[in-house]
């Protein structure tokens, strides 16, 4: 009996016993476990407060990026508008440079055509060619024109003014020619023989020669110099044997003597 309150005793000592440790162990847990939270709970706010800094710190980052972007849209806008003036610029520079090269083209060809008035041509007259200057040509082909008409006195002033204003021309032996036929159709006999004359001692060659030799006969005639006539023909006959002049000196001749 006492055996068995000993056992007993002894169960309940050990029963007490693992008690208390489970007791103690249960403790012991609960303790580890609030040390567990609170240092969960402090790396939380650690990293909750990390977090805040960190978005913080993108927050504002975004707002000194979208400063950026706003000012580089206002810049690039301003490089528009800077574009699109110097475009216009451009273009107006463009027009201008147009204007200026067209005035310069026509000031160019203003100049060619004033020049062209005064630079010599080349013509040919009674079968011989020469260089004149623009206004000489006009001036002689006046005179031709008036001497054409049948105008003889307008005709002998402006072939006299010729000649005396071109003293040098290449129309000169011509417009000797036709200045003495002129003043002979005015019957100035002896001013025709006179340019005549002036002819044949400038250009005996020229294709007009034979002829200003048979009308310096047919002056005589008309001044009743027959004799003069007569020499006159003769010399035409044997200095221009093969020309029509020639030929008619020959009848003229016959019904002289």
């Amino acid at each position: 009996m006492k055996a068995m309150k000993r056992t007993a005793l002894g169960s309940a000592l050990l029963a007490g016993m693992l008690f208390t440790a489970a007791a103690q162990a249960a403790l012991f847990e609960d303790d580890e476990a609030r040390r567990a939270i609170l240092e969960l709970r402090q790396r939380v706010e650690q990293q909750r407060q990390s977090l805040s800094e960190e978005l913080k710190r993108a927050n504002d980052e975004n707002a000194t990026l979208r400063r950026s972007l706003l000012e580089l849209q206002g810049q690039l806008e301003a490089l528009r508008q800077d574009l699109a003036r110097l475009r216009g610029t451009d273009e107006q520079i463009t027009r201008d440079l147009a204007d200026v090269q067209r005035r310069q083209r026509d000031i160019a060809q203003g100049v060619d055509e004033r020049l062209r008035k005064f630079e010599p041509v080349q013509v040919t007259v009674d079968g011989r060619e020469f260089a004149a200057d623009p206004q000489e040509q006009r001036d002689f082909e006046a005179a031709l024109a008036a001497f054409r008409k049948g105008d003889f006195v307008a005709a002998q002033t402006v072939f006299g003014e010729f000649v005396r204003k071109y003293p040098s021309s290449g129309y000169r032996p011509t417009a000797l020619f036709w200045l003495g036929n002129a003043q002979y159709a005015n019957r100035d006999y002896r001013g025709a023989i006179a340019n005549f004359r002036a002819l044949l001692q400038q250009a005996p060659d020229h294709p007009r020669a034979p002829e200003a030799v048979l009308s310096i006969a047919n002056c005589q005639i008309e001044l009743k110099d027959n004799a003069s006539a007569r020499r006159t023909l003769d010399d035409l006959v044997k200095a221009y044997p093969q020309s029509e002049a020639a030929s008619a000196a020959r009848e003229r001749l016959a019904r002289l003597r």
